[in-house]
């Protein structure tokens, strides 16, 4: 039956645009944004909280902001202090996004041994933890997103996941599990981490304090600009890839999580911004794909390859991540398909067979017309036929696929979409069903009786 045959390869054609992006029919559905267990295992009062707070990262990340501004009111900016703030800014913030990100916590390339000192005195001048700290977490991040379990969970809220998570101290037991052994055996993650607290003012505040004061005179500006002014910054920017690149964007390649992608983000985070793509494809030293994405972090890996200083760069087959990207666009476009007005679907409607078909035109003056073993009722469409009345008073009663298909006129696109909306019924066997001698006669005799009826 042809009409069955046509309803048939619909029906699998929609369930495998709306599944494939899926990779699997049985995957569970993006977790729902429900409440979040309470942070901690004991309930918080007016006379224990204090027992909760992160004390020496509170008062860091708390007091730099004020002290910064106190600097900034009190300390005249010099045009050379400026320029080397900035670059400091740049220097310990791709220490963060190139080194402890790409390198130490994915492992997305690798490096020579003085690139891997050179990124661990960048990261530490950014003051957010030693290497191993840093990469257990966001290693505990990409294992348990938006669950319990993450770390700095977007499902917290804007304020949890971008500086909140800091301020409190968690019991250990409540965050994920990561396999860390790697960083336990690399002598100079343990080294950084044992001496951490030396690392962190030393990069962070008397180094750049030392550039600007031994090579200009200004050790104030340097100290407060350079230093504590900059280093906020650079704190910020960074926290951005825990909060908005979780809420701001697209979610380009998948949907199953919160992460997002923006040109905005990647901006604020030296090309941290497409976040959707990196918890899809974390062992990519990229963030961005398209050439004209800003993503400086990777074009410094790139371009330290070329010097010899990096090298295995890691890449996601780009046939598998166009994969992502299209499954993702035909769930998109699935769900606009299903806002739609299709009329009724094929198997919903009535069979009639042909001398059913017949009867009703010629006796209940049905307007009706068979295309491809589908009947739609036309009586409504009658004068807004951009062909004329006449044309489609001719087809009534009669199997007009042909005609309908290039013997007459071949439809548009518009007109088959219209068509959808005016189905009525399914012709059995899907057309006539006779001898050629019993064809002409039944449709001589037919077109007979239909203009007598007519006159």
């Amino acid at each position: 039956m042809v009409t069955m045959t046509t309803t048939a390869t619909v029906t699998e054609t929609e369930k495998v645009m709306q599944y494939a992006y899926t990779k699997s029919e049985d995957r569970k559905p993006p977790l729902p944004k429900t409440a979040m267990p309470s942070l901690f295992d004991e309930k918080v009062t007016m006379n224990n909280w204090y027992k909760f707070v992160n004390w020496p990262q509170a008062i860091l990340l708390c007091s730099l902001p004020i002290i910064g501004l106190y600097g900034a009111f009190t300390t005249q900016l010099q045009t050379k202090t400026l320029i080397w703030s900035v670059m400091y800014y740049y220097i310990t913030g791709l220490g963060i996004t190139a080194g402890y990100h790409r390198y130490f916590a994915h492992r997305a390339y690798n490096v020579t041994p003085l690139m891997k000192w050179i990124y661990c005195f960048a990261g530490s001048g950014a003051v957010e933890g030693s290497i191993y700290w840093w990469s257990r977490g966001h290693r505990a991040h990409h294992r348990w997103t938006d669950t319990d379990k993450d770390p700095y969970s977007a499902h917290r809220g804007f304020f949890f996941s971008h500086f909140g998570w800091m301020l409190v101290s968690r019991p250990k037991n409540r965050i994920g599990y990561a396999d860390v052994a790697d960083l336990k055996a690399d002598p100079v993650i343990s080294f950084q981490h044992k001496h951490y607290i030396y690392f962190a003012l030393i990069f962070g505040f008397i180094f750049p304090t030392l550039v600007a004061g031994l090579g200009w005179g200004d050790f104030r500006g340097g100290y407060f600009y350079a230093g504590v002014i900059r280093l906020c910054f650079v704190h910020h920017a960074t926290f951005c890839v825990n909060s908005l690149a979780h809420f701001l964007g697209e979610d380009t390649f998948d949907d199953h999580h919160t992460p997002r992608d923006h040109w905005i983000t990647a901006l604020v985070t030296m090309g941290e911004g497409y976040h959707n793509f990196h918890h899809e494809f974390p062992q990519d030293y990229r963030n961005a794909i398209v050439w004209y994405q800003y993503d400086p972090t990777k074009w410094l890996i790139k371009a330290l390859s070329v010097l010899g200083m990096t090298y295995d760069l890691k890449t996601f087959p780009s046939n598998e991540v166009r994969k992502g990207k299209i499954q993702m666009q035909e769930k998109k476009l699935m769900a606009e398909r299903r806002q739609l007005r299709y009329g009724t679907a094929i198997e919903d409607l009535p069979v009639y067979t042909w001398e059913e078909y017949q009867s009703l035109v010629l006796n209940d003056d049905k307007k009706w017309v068979l295309i491809e073993g589908i009947l739609y009722d036309v009586e409504d469409f009658m004068h807004q036929h951009p062909g004329g009345v006449k044309y489609l008073s001719t087809a009534v009663g009669k199997d007009v696929t042909t005609s309908f298909n290039g013997g007459i006129y071949n439809h548009s696109n518009g007109a088959r979409n219209l068509l959808t909306t005016l189905r009525c019924g399914v012709v059995k066997n899907g057309m006539q069903v006779m001898s050629e001698e019993q064809a002409t006669a039944h449709e001589y005799d037919a077109s007979l009786e239909f203009n007598r009826k007519k006159d």
